[in-house]
C-alpha cells in the first residue's frame, strides 16, 4: 500500500496559467521526490496599471512517501 501526501504550492508566471503551473511543479521537484500528480485548485491574476502583471496558481501536489 502506498502512502501519498498532498502539499499546497503557490506559483507565478508573467506568461500564463500553464507556465505558472509548470513553474510550480518544477520548483517543488527540487526538494520533493516521487511527485505523482498535481492539480490547480485556484487561479488569480495580479493587475498593475490595468494590465495583467502576473498569473498565479495554487497547486495541490501529491507525492508518494515511505
Amino acid at each position: 500500500m502506498a502512502i501519498v501526501k498532498v502539499i499546497e504550492v503557490i506559483a507565478t508566471s508573467e506568461k500564463g496559467w500553464e507556465d505558472a503551473a509548470r513553474n510550480g511543479v518544477k520548483e517543488a521537484g527540487k526538494t520533493v521526490k516521487n511527485i505523482k500528480s498535481a492539480w490547480v485548485s485556484d487561479q488569480k491574476m495580479i493587475i498593475k496599471n490595468n494590465e495583467i502583471a502576473e498569473y498565479r496558481v495554487i497547486l495541490k501536489i501529491s507525492f508518494e512517501i515511505g
